[in-house]
């Protein structure tokens, strides 16, 4: 549809003035950086700071600031960095690359940005107890294996969905940096799987793109509606998990398996409901965080 009315007349006039121009490099790197999806990082860290800490002065710390805000931007530019320059030859099959993201345009200066960000992180090695450090460096062998030769998850069905734990690892860092210790196994797994469902969820709407470039990924090697019914088992699985750590958390994990349920049922289209979990997933960690911080203020 005329590349989606000349993608949204340039993203509303990049909303009123308010965010550098998409053809300008600031602009590329935000859109690049996909802000709708920036909360995957950084609210994990929100939730393992809430539940670490022992008082509100030491959740507002520069640390947990800091670490907040690495994850925030940095990290993210630098995931999904890695991601668009080695899926350029599979973007060009993708139409979700002319409506709601971005082609790699390449470049020296790009590239640049996208390695400063990931060097980024390396500023709080100094900072960190060996079990915040062993989970950031988790989180930075994934999100570059997740995408990049020689391991490429991406395209080895099952290995795409599992590596995608790497969404659970700010939340470990986090927790460990301020406790010193490791999360719960049972959160920690319970996450986890929360992950692989929502991964695997958001490849459905790519699994005609994937095939046509000849990629292969748990969705595409299960198909529609057996990649529905794997989500529903991950999620399921995630809230059952969650419930040695507390009902609360295995509650609000079972509104997932319900809502795939509900678009099975319903038919509404992958397209439309994929772009509805950013939404989804703010609500649900957002009641988590409060879940914390009513605990970390009333006892």
């Amino acid at each position: 549809m005329t590349n989606t009315v000349e993608r949204l007349r340039r993203r509303v006039g990049e909303l009123g003035g308010l965010l550098p121009a998409e053809s300008s490099l600031p602009g590329y790197l935000f859109w690049l950086s996909r802000p709708r999806f920036w909360v995957y990082l950084a609210g994990p860290v929100v939730v393992g700071a809430v539940y670490a800490v022992e008082s509100v002065a030491e959740l507002f710390s520069p640390l947990s600031i800091a670490l907040l805000a690495f994850f925030l931007v940095p990290a993210n530019v630098f995931l999904y960095g890695v991601n668009d320059l080695f899926d350029s030859d599979i973007d060009a099959e993708n139409p979700k690359k002319e409506d709601k993201e971005l082609r790699y345009r390449g470049g020296w200066a790009v590239a640049s940005v996208v390695l400063a960000s990931g060097l980024l992180g390396l500023a709080f090695v100094p900072l960190l107890s060996v079990p915040a450090l062993l989970a950031l460096g988790g989180f930075y062998l994934l999100a570059i294996e997740y995408s990049a030769p020689p391991l490429r998850a991406k395209t080895v069905p099952l290995l795409d969905s599992l590596s995608n734990g790497l969404y659970v690892l700010p939340a470990v860092v986090a927790y460990a940096a301020i406790a010193g210790e490791y999360p719960p196994l049972a959160a920690v797994l319970g996450g986890w799987l929360w992950a692989m469902g929502m991964h695997t969820f958001s490849a459905i709407p790519d699994i005609e793109p994937d095939r046509a470039a000849g990629i292969e990924t748990t969705a595409t090697l299960l198909g529609e509606r057996r990649t529905y019914a794997y989500c529903g088992a991950c999620w399921l699985a995630a809230a059952g998990v969650f419930w040695l750590v507390h009902p609360f958390f295995s509650a609000l994990l079972l509104a997932y398996p319900l809502l795939v349920f509900g678009i099975v049922a319903s038919a509404v289209a992958i397209e439309r409901a994929y772009w509805w979990y950013p939404a989804v997933n703010t609500l649900v960690g957002t009641a988590m965080s409060l879940g914390g911080f009513w605990i970390l203020v009333y006892g």
